[in-house]
């Protein structure tokens, strides 16, 4: 039962999805932001409109981790890219390589989808996934910044004319 298998997300995997956000926003202390539901993650994933995708990993029959990822476009390669918002394997299934199972499978999956490249953020208190990510020969964008706009930001520029 070591063996790692990487699934699709269904329907039927929402309340592990959701349980695994809840669980990585606890880890990155930000608990307080999430404001997801069972309802809303059905009708954004799985809908009539799915705005993204999710990867499951099982160790044995027990879910051990997600990924959660989107398309992108780059004007200057003209292809389109993926997007990991969300990596996540839980603490009792660290370290047995099943992150990077997630990330090989999505690797491939971009290479099968003609994609040019794989982006994410991390927290750059997040010591060990930056290790782990320069292990597998990742690069931090130094010269590029992360911008918001959210909740009365948002709000505010979308009222304007």
């Amino acid at each position: 039962m070591n063996t790692i298998v990487i699934k699709n997300a269904t329907c039927m995997d929402v309340p592990i999805l959701l349980n695994f956000i809840k669980e990585l926003a606890d880890y990155e202390k930000l608990s307080s932001e999430v404001i997801a539901t069972e309802k809303a993650i059905t009708e954004t994933l799985f809908g009539e409109q799915c705005y993204a995708e999710a990867l499951i990993a099982h160790k044995g029959n027990q879910a051990a981790g997600f990924a959660l990822f989107f398309h992108t476009y780059s004007t200057f390669l003209a292809q389109p890219g993926l997007h990991l918002e969300d990596l996540y394997v839980k603490p009792q299934w660290r370290n047995q390589g099943i992150a990077k199972q997630l990330l090989i499978h999505l690797a491939q999956l971009a290479k099968q989808r003609k994609c040019g490249r794989i982006e994410w953020s991390v927290l750059k208190w997040n010591k060990s996934a930056i290790k782990f990510y320069q292990r597998i020969n990742a690069l931090p964008l130094d010269q590029w910044m992360t911008f918001r706009l959210a909740n009365e930001a948002l709000d505010k520029l979308a009222q304007q004319k």
